[in-house]
């Protein structure tokens, strides 16, 4: 913004027609957000609470869910104030903020679902092996790198940008993300490189290793009996299907800054809303439904 205020508030200009629709804004976001929260918990507590429940496959489950409510309450809070606020403005450091947190909790969920892939590899490929591999200990490793590994590459990221020289203060989106380099008088090849560095550590490589495990999985199921692959497919098609919606929007959201190409203002709205609605609000659906042990126990609940 203007030079008086210390370059401290940058401009959310992404929003469409805020001023005419705010109270509609508010009143749907806030019902998507505690559908999220309310869905998401529900899955979680469930698996708490039933003994059952207390294996590997479904842990990482509910550590998918509580990733995604970590995720959503990053972004749903600020947007529902900016949605009642005249300005939709942010100070730069809690733009640091919400933008380190937004990739780390997004690339924790990559490294969350190559940990499920490889439980259900093991599951089936090694089923006689599976108690001596999956056991606590290596469940708690898994869970510890995929939080905290994004999470300091990406605080080592927004440091360095803390430290950029700012000679532009409108982000042409609704809330902070990679779109902040764009603000910055020079762009720092330090940043992009370590940008693209955690992008293939954190994104690229789980996906092979998640396609590169499925697919050992299939060739074990094409050979088994139908009973066993139908079983399988249960198992894997959920995670297949959540892993390529989640790695579309976000190869979308790298390849627009990259490409650094005026997209309409509408189009980056809808997609910017796509990244924090689909995945939190399928999660719960994909994995409360489809899984038959979750399902049962919902249904007890509801019933």
């Amino acid at each position: 913004m203007e030079e008086n205020l210390n370059v401290t508030y940058l401009i959310l200009g992404g929003h469409m027609e805020v001023e005419k629709y705010r109270h509609i804004y508010f009143i749907m976001f806030l019902i998507v957000y505690l559908l999220i929260i309310c869905s998401n918990c529900t899955i979680v507590y469930l698996i708490w609470k039933h003994q059952n429940l207390h294996e590997p496959m479904y842990i990482f489950i509910a550590a998918l869910l509580l990733n995604s409510v970590l995720f959503t309450t990053n972004i749903y809070p600020k947007l529902l104030i900016d949605f009642l606020s005249e300005k939709q403005i942010i100070s730069y450091d809690a733009c640091l903020v919400q933008f380190a947190l937004f990739y780390s909790l997004g690339f924790a969920e990559f490294l969350l679902l190559a940990a499920m892939a490889y439980d259900r590899y093991v599951s089936i490929c090694k089923p006689l092996q599976y108690p001596t591999i999956m056991r606590k200990r290596t469940i708690s490793i898994f869970l510890a790198l995929a939080w905290l590994l994004p999470a300091c590459q990406v605080a080592s990221i927004a440091k360095m940008c803390a430290n950029e020289k700012l000679c532009s203060f409108t982000l042409t989106v609704i809330f902070c993300k990679n779109t902040i380099y764009k603000l910055f008088c020079v762009t720092s090849r330090c940043c992009s490189f370590f940008g693209a560095f955690i992008l293939v550590n954190a994104v690229v490589f789980p996906v092979i290793f998640i396609i590169f495990t499925y697919t050992k999985i299939l060739m074990i199921c094409y050979r088994s009996s139908g009973d066993f692959r139908k079983k399988a497919a249960q198992n894997c098609l959920p995670h297949l299907l959540v892993l390529i919606n989640y790695f579309f929007l976000f190869a979308y959201d790298v390849i627009t800054v990259r490409l650094e190409y005026d997209f309409p203002k509408i189009a980056r709205f809808i997609m910017a809303l796509q990244l924090v609605l689909y995945n939190p609000l399928l999660n719960p659906l994909v994995y409360g439904l489809k899984m038959k042990d979750i399902y049962k126990h919902l249904k007890s609940l509801i019933c």
